[in-house]
């Protein structure tokens, strides 16, 4: 059923191609100016979106055997994800029961016990507390009562995703909306992890805009790679979530074939959006490829971070191939840092001058405008509403 959806999309974009059309939402949509820097909603978004949301904190690629874990930060949350002795995933939050203490330094490594550096408190893959230092002149403790504190998590289609709220009770694939279904047409389960580099942004949302935007793209990239694409944007959501398609008349190859003879590659191609804060671009540079750009909120509402993950379908096993792939990560740190994100820097400045009251999204636009709707719903709607949220899309 997933493929047939894939096929269908790709019909659509057939078609738009042929008649040398696009998607367009009804009207023009308008964004409040100070959205992007007023601090109040800032903390809002924080909260309501970041720390409540399901976030895609890692790949399965990142943690392939029992014993493997990527500790990281989001959002103000340190975070570690293990693979359990079970072979599944578990995530918590990286902090000792003791005190406090961070267990292990921001990364990914391999490890069946977790101790802590400032009192020797140890923990297994599966949070459990399995040993005190000086346990005796300690005191007596239910160790049952002091593993980590686990966080909500889900692994589907080679991603993961974790709930920062550990008393959160909003169903992951409930907010996922079936969106994880196309996601695993990629196959990320099998691939390699090659590479995670960060890069400093404007806002947020000044940086998910250009995320879901082929309109700038023959203009900011006329230099590097934009005119390949073209600026038209066909957009298909689920729940939040959203596809990137454009308007494609050489589809036509494929037309008279059956759903299932369709190259899946080819049908995956596009950008795929996963709220709040995914992007996965395919690239074929190097052998076939996926940048995943993780962003975050930093630590002002004028500025982010993005976490660049990068995966291929296949480990380069020459030396040719490996420097081809080396090249292609720097070539797309380049693009995002020196164009899309400076760009946007820039325009942060300008946003907060205050000098308008408002930006627009075009009718060619309506991923963005989807997008930005989204984030006010989420601003308005209390725990108890998210469910009936994503239930009806």
């Amino acid at each position: 059923m997933s493929k047939a959806q894939l096929v269908a999309m790709a019909r659509k974009d057939l078609e738009y191609g042929r008649n040398g059309m696009q998607d367009q939402a009804d009207s023009i949509h308008k964004v409040p100016i100070e959205n992007y820097y007023d601090q109040a909603r800032w903390e809002g978004e924080k909260e309501k979106i970041f720390r409540r949301m399901p976030l895609m904190l890692a790949t399965t690629a990142e943690l392939k055997e029992v014993g493997d874990y990527k500790a990281m930060e989001a959002a103000g949350v340190q975070v570690i994800i293990t693979r359990t002795r079970g072979g599944g995933i578990k995530a918590f939050v990286n902090m000792c029961s003791h005190r406090g203490a961070r267990l292990v330094d921001e990364g990914c490594g391999t490890a069946h016990r977790f101790s802590c550096p400032y009192h020797a408190w140890t923990y297994n893959p599966d949070g459990d507390l399995v040993a005190i230092y000086s346990a005796d002149e300690f005191g007596d403790i239910n160790k049952q009562d002091y593993g980590l504190t686990e966080l909500p998590s889900l692994e589907k289609a080679g991603l993961i995703w974790v709930t920062l709220d550990p008393k959160s009770t909003l169903d992951i694939s409930l907010f996922l909306s079936g969106y994880d279904s196309l996601l695993a047409q990629f196959g990320f389960d099998n691939w390699h992890y090659a590479k995670n580099q960060r890069v400093e942004g404007p806002n947020w949302k000044v940086a998910y805009d250009g995320y879901l935007d082929y309109y700038h793209l023959p203009i900011l990239h006329r230099e590097t790679f934009g005119t390949e694409i073209g600026n038209k944007a066909n957009y298909y959501s689920w729940g939040p979530h959203t596809h990137m398609g454009r308007p494609d008349a050489s589809y036509e190859e494929f037309e008279n074939l059956p759903d299932e003879e369709w190259p899946t590659s080819r049908l995956v191609a596009g950008v795929w959006t996963i709220f709040p804060h995914i992007s996965i671009a395919s690239f074929a540079g190097g052998g076939r490829s996926v940048m995943i750009s993780q962003l975050f909120p930093g630590a002002t509402p004028e500025t982010s971070y993005t976490n660049q993950i990068f995966l291929m379908e296949k480990a380069p096993d020459t030396d040719a191939l490996k420097k081809d792939a080396k090249q292609q990560f720097e070539f797309l740190k380049y693009v995002v840092q020196e164009e899309d994100y400076a760009t946007g820097i820039a325009l942060q400045k300008n946003l907060n001058a205050g000098v308008r009251d408002h930006v627009l999204f075009g009718k060619n636009e309506g991923g963005g405008q989807r997008f930005h709707q989204w984030v006010d719903a989420l601003l308005e709607t209390s725990d108890e509403d998210l469910p009936k949220l994503f239930e009806t899309g």
